[in-house]
């Protein structure tokens, strides 16, 4: 039991990171001015945060269902989504 608790854990931690890094890799690829100039400081900071927000969001959707595999509605999709973005910002942080 123990051990299958920890290979879900693992690979979980591995999902989140997986999803972390590759929205940081599109949300730089997408740092860009009008003039097609790479964005710096303060406007790539707080496009970074942005983008990676609206990404980590949508990736915390998705894994929002419960062990049946139907849709986590209400309170308990408010505590997953919370915890989902908290640990992907996290994630992304390191």
């Amino acid at each position: 039991m123990k051990k299958t608790l920890l290979t879900a854990l693992v690979t979980a931690c591995a999902l989140f990171a997986g999803n972390a890094f590759a929205a940081n890799a599109a949300c730089e690829a997408k740092a860009v001015d009008k003039n097609g100039k790479a964005l710096a400081g303060a406007a790539k900071t707080s496009f970074m945060k942005k983008c990676e927000s609206e990404a980590g969001g949508s990736a915390c959707e998705t894994k929002a269902v419960d062990k049946n595999g139907k849709a986590l509605a209400g309170a308990a999709k408010n505590s997953f989504m919370k915890k989902c973005e908290a640990d992907m910002a996290a994630a992304a942080k390191k």
